[in-house]
């Protein structure tokens, strides 16, 4: 892709996410995610029903009456976004595909994150590790970031979902807030999000295309496993074929269900034809 039509394409993305965080989930972005925990803020001097074990001792004894600690929140966040650049991104058969969604989710999650003075930071995988950008505070660092989603190319076109877990919960230390943003066409994953979501704050985005979900009636169809390379004919007009790959499907989503579940991760769903802000808000308020 040329330079200029890369630009012109970070532009365009900016100007609507940018747009999104300004007036559609300024508010709900912070009450979703809300900061650590608590962080010393100053002393004042100790009134009747404040809680005793508050007390600052040293200053205290300094003063010769009592003096309590005030905390309040820790609002800075480090937010990260996991995102699946495997081959099975470069599909959709109705407007977009799910890469354009990926692209436009993150960046519209990286745009809210900047808003709020928070950290943003961003882990490509496959079935590896393809790059790692440190978080960092700004609008320059996620005009970068969204420039590396248009323009990234992987080396593998694989998925493998707890490696890219795994190398996260290694290498932020920190409490974080991590979204992962993928089709999940993986398994064996459990553990791994488990693990991360002890240690973080794990929020999967699925994404999907209604053609993974249903096949139509179109008659022989070639189709090509975007992974794996692999191509095979079938004859859609088969209506036990077509209700057999709906099952398939249907039971796909159920395990994935449970995964989430066991792992205690929020979890929305989104397809390549749906509006994604009605998705996003739907996760805010499940969360606030």
């Amino acid at each position: 892709m040329e330079t200029s039509e890369i630009i012109q394409k970070v532009r365009k993305i900016e100007i609507k996410t940018r747009g999104l965080s300004n007036h559609i989930f300024a508010g709900e972005y912070h009450s979703a995610f809300k900061g650590r925990g608590m962080t010393f803020s100053e002393v004042r001097e100790y009134q009747y029903g404040d809680d005793v074990r508050s007390i600052d001792w040293n200053v205290t004894a300094r003063f010769g009456h009592p003096y309590i600690k005030i905390f309040e929140e820790e609002r800075e966040l480090t937010v990260m976004l996991l995102i699946d650049v495997s081959g099975s991104r470069v599909f959709g058969t109705v407007s977009q595909l799910k890469m354009d969604i990926f692209t436009e989710v993150a960046a519209t999650l990286a745009f809210s994150t900047i808003q709020n003075n928070d950290k943003i930071g961003v882990i490509f995988f496959s079935d590896k590790i393809e790059k790692f950008i440190p978080p960092k505070k700004g609008k320059k660092h996620v005009l970068h970031i969204i420039r590396e989603m248009i323009d990234f190319k992987p080396e593998s076109t694989r998925t493998n979902i707890a490696e890219a877990l795994r190398y996260f919960t290694n290498a932020i230390k920190k409490r974080s807030v991590a979204f992962i943003i993928s089709d999940f066409i993986d398994q064996n994953f459990e553990k791994e999000l488990t693990i991360a979501n002890r240690k973080h704050d794990v929020v999967a985005l699925q994404v999907y295309d209604i053609r993974e979900t249903d096949l139509p009636d179109v008659g022989l169809m070639k189709l090509k496993d975007a992974e794996t390379g692999n191509r095979i004919w079938v004859d859609t007009s088969d209506k036990r074929l077509r209700t057999t790959y709906r099952h398939a499907w249907g039971e796909s989503q159920l395990e994935l269900q449970k995964t989430f579940t066991k792992s205690g991760v929020d979890s929305v769903s989104m397809s390549t034809s749906e509006d994604y802000v009605k998705t996003l808000k739907k996760l805010f308020k499940m969360r606030a």
